[in-house]
């Protein structure tokens, strides 16, 4: 399979929830370095996110990445080396999510990692960890999002965008709840 080969199916790749893996936090300190190598002192502060980086959740198996930066134009600056070193971005996708770069990395048709950067203390940074660490620290919560996130997969198994998007009011109303 070639690279644009690969790079088609991992776009329009199927939903899939793997039980929690113990190495997903080692790979994004791999990752994490990989990128400070990379970018240096551009990207102020890099986490992960998402439901890798919750122990115990269940998770598609993508280590999501978010990254700060001072401005979209040191992102923007960003993107070319990024993609030189393996990722995929959209110019038309990120157009479309406002102040908020998105790349993925894939591999043999499976999307690897989600990067996402933004200007550090935006309200979308200070959401995103407000929600990974409310679900770190509440395990009730967690599962209400296991839980929904296993119906969604039975609705929406091969619609990524429509899985993503019914999650948002949760995630949202988590963030709101957290975020200080």
């Amino acid at each position: 399979m070639n690279d644009s080969e690969s790079l088609a199916l991992a776009i329009n790749e199927d939903v899939s929830l793997l039980t929690y893996d113990p190495t997903w936090p080692a790979i994004f300190e791999a990752e994490q370095r990989s990128l400070k190598s990379l970018c240096g002192a551009h990207l102020i502060a890099i986490e992960h996110i998402g439901s890798t980086a919750i122990p115990g959740m269940s998770a598609k198996p993508i280590i999501d990445i978010m990254a700060s930066v001072d401005s979209m134009t040191v992102a923007d600056s960003l993107l070319n080396i990024l993609c030189d070193a393996g990722y995929d971005t959209s110019a038309e996708y990120n157009a479309t999510i406002g102040n908020r770069r998105w790349l993925m990395r894939h591999k043999d048709g499976h999307r690897t990692h989600h990067l996402h950067l933004l200007e550090q203390h935006s309200k979308d940074w200070i959401d995103c960890l407000a929600f990974r660490d409310a679900l770190r620290s509440n395990g009730n919560l967690a599962l209400e999002y296991l839980q929904l996130k296993k119906r969604l997969l039975l609705q929406y198994p091969t619609d990524r965008e429509a899985y993503t998007q019914s999650k948002s009011a949760f995630v949202r109303d988590v963030s709101d709840n957290s975020a200080t």
